[in-house]
C-alpha cells in the first residue's frame, strides 16, 4: 500500500450513492424516574407519638453527583471534488475497448480513485455525448462516446456531472438527450442540458448527509458557446447558454428552494491558454457581485487555470473560482499539445455547515492527476510520481513527471496545493429527482 492508493488492486472505502429522494426523521424522548427512600417501615401515624431515643445509622450517604454537560453541537465538514474535462479520443477509447463491442474506461482512473471516491460529493465535467442507439463510437472532431463511458465514471465515485459544453450537441439532440437517459438509469445527476427547455436550465440538486448533518447543494452548468457548425438558435431549449444575470438568479432560486450551497460549473475560455481570458474574469466577477453562487469551477481550456478568491461572493468574504480545471480523462499531453494538457486539478472545496444550521464554503485546495498516454491512457496522482512511486505498466519518464510538476507549480503556485485525497467521511449522496 503506498501513500496514494494500492499498487494494483487497492481497497477504498466506498461512498454510497442513492438516486432517490430520501427523508430521516428522529424523535428522541426522555423518561424521567423518581425513587423514594423510606425510613422504617411505614409513615407515622398522626396518633402516634414519636420515639424518645434517637437511632443511629450505620449507612454511609453518597455525595450528590453532578451529571456530566451535554456537549455543544459541532460543525460538520464536508468535501465537495471536481475535475476537469472528460473527454474520450479514439486513443482513450481503444484503450478502453474490451475486444468485444463493450468498454471499461475504469482502470484508467483507478489511482487517482481516493480525490473520488473519499469525496462527501464528487462532480465531473463530461466534455461529450453518448453516440445514439444504432450509431457507431466516434471521437475527435465529432464526438459520440460508448453508454459504459457513464457506468465507469460511476464505478470509481461520480455521482454527477456537468454536461453543457461545446461538444453536447457533437451528434444532435439524439445524442444529447441519449446522454442524459444513460445517466438518469445509472442514477448519477446531470446539469446544463436537458430534453425541455425547463430541464436545461434547471440545476440538479444533491442531499449528502454525514455526522448527523444534510447538506443541500445545488449545481448549475452553462457554456460560452458549442461547436457551431449549425444553428446554435435550435438548439437554444437543449443547451444551457451562459449569461451572468441568470445563472445568479437561478442561483438565487435554488436557495429558495432549498439548495445550502450553489456551485457553478462553466465551459468558458480559450483552449490551451493558462490565464482566464477578460469574459472569464467578467463572468466570475459579476456572479461574485450577485452573492448566490457560492464557488465557480470552470472547464474548456485544457489546461490548469488558477485557483482563486473573487471579492464578493455569499457573505462578502470572497467566491472561490478554478478557472480550468484542465483535463481529466484525455489523450493530450506534451506530444502533441501543450505540456499542461497532461495534467488536471482535483479542487477540493470545503463546506461547513454550523450547528445553527448555516453553511458557507470555508475554503478550496487543489491536487492534480497526470496520464500516461502510452501507459494505455492511466492517471496517476502526480505528487506520488514525483515522490518516487511507481505502478506496475506506467512509461513516463522522471524527467517527463519533473517537467509536468514543475509547470504544474508555475502556474498555479503553492499556497492551495494539498496533494493528499481527501479523508473519507462515509457521506451518503442522494441525486434528487427533478420534478
Amino acid at each position: 500500500m503506498g501513500r496514494y492508493g494500492g499498487r494494483s488492486e487497492p481497497n477504498f472505502t466506498v461512498r454510497r450513492t442513492v438516486a432517490a429522494v430520501g427523508v430521516l426523521a428522529v424523535a428522541g424522548g426522555g423518561i424521567a424516574l423518581s425513587v423514594g427512600a423510606f425510613n422504617g417501615a411505614g409513615p407515622e401515624s398522626p396518633t402516634e407519638a414519636a420515639p424518645s431515643h434517637t437511632v443511629e445509622s450505620n449507612r454511609t450517604t453518597e455525595p450528590a453527583t453532578t451529571p456530566p454537560p451535554t456537549p455543544e453541537p459541532e460543525a460538520v465538514v464536508f468535501s465537495l471534488v471536481m475535475a476537469g474535462d472528460v473527454l474520450p479520443h479514439a486513443t482513450v477509447n481503444r484503450n478502453a475497448s474490451l475486444g468485444d463491442g463493450t468498454y471499461d474506461y475504469a482502470p484508467m482512473m483507478e489511482y487517482v480513485r481516493p480525490w473520488i471516491e473519499n469525496a462527501d460529493l464528487a462532480l465531473c465535467s463530461l466534455e461529450v455525448p453518448i453516440a445514439p442507439p444504432g450509431t457507431e463510437v466516434s471521437a475527435y472532431p465529432v464526438f459520440g462516446a460508448p453508454a459504459e463511458l457513464i457506468s465507469s465514471l460511476q464505478n470509481v465515485g461520480w455521482d454527477g456531472c456537468a454536461t453543457a459544453t461545446n461538444h453536447s450537441l457533437d451528434r444532435r439532440v439524439a445524442g444529447l438527450e441519449h446522454t442524459l437517459e444513460i445517466m438518469d438509469q445509472v442514477g448519477m445527476g446531470h446539469t446544463g442540458t436537458g430534453r425541455t427547455p425547463e430541464e436545461t436550465v434547471s440545476p440538479q440538486f444533491y442531499e449528502v448527509a454525514k455526522d448527523g448533518a444534510v447538506l443541500t447543494v445545488a449545481h448549475l452548468s452553462a457554456t460560452t458557446f458549442h461547436n457551431d457548425f449549425t444553428d446554435p438558435s435550435q438548439y437554444a431549449d437543449s443547451l444551457h447558454a451562459l449569461e451572468a444575470t441568470q445563472i445568479d438568479q437561478l442561483a438565487k432560486q435554488a436557495k429558495v428552494d432549498g439548495a445550502d450551497i450553489v456551485v457553478f460549473t462553466p465551459h468558458w475560455g480559450q483552449e490551451y491558454w493558462k490565464s482566464p481570458d477578460g469574459l472569464q474574469q467578467e463572468i466570475s466577477a459579476a456572479l461574485a457581485r450577485g452573492g448566490n453562487v457560492d464557488v465557480v469551477l470552470g472547464g474548456h481550456p485544457h489546461v490548469p487555470q488558477q485557483l482563486e478568491l473573487v471579492p464578493g461572493g455569499p457573505d462578502g468574504e470572497g467566491m472561490w473560482t478554478a478557472y480550468s480545471m484542465g483535463n481529466f480523462l484525455s489523450n493530450q499531453d506534451e506530444k502533441c499539445c501543450n505540456i499542461a494538457t497532461a495534467t488536471g486539478l482535483f479542487v477540493n472545496v470545503e463546506i461547513t455547515r454550523e450547528p445553527s444550521g448555516d453553511a458557507r464554503v470555508t475554503g478550496a485546495t487543489w491536487s492534480a492527476g497526470t496520464v500516461d498516454t502510452d501507459g494505455r491512457q492511466r492517471l496517476y496522482p502526480i505528487q506520488a510520481l514525483v515522490d518516487g512511486e511507481r505502478w506496475e505498466g506506467i512509461t513516463l519518464s522522471d524527467s517527463r513527471i519533473q517537467a509536468r510538476y514543475d509547470d504544474l507549480i508555475a502556474q498555479m503556485g503553492a499556497e492551495q496545493y494539498r496533494p493528499e485525497p481527501p479523508e473519507p467521511g462515509g457521506a451518503v449522496v442522494t441525486v434528487i429527482p427533478r420534478q
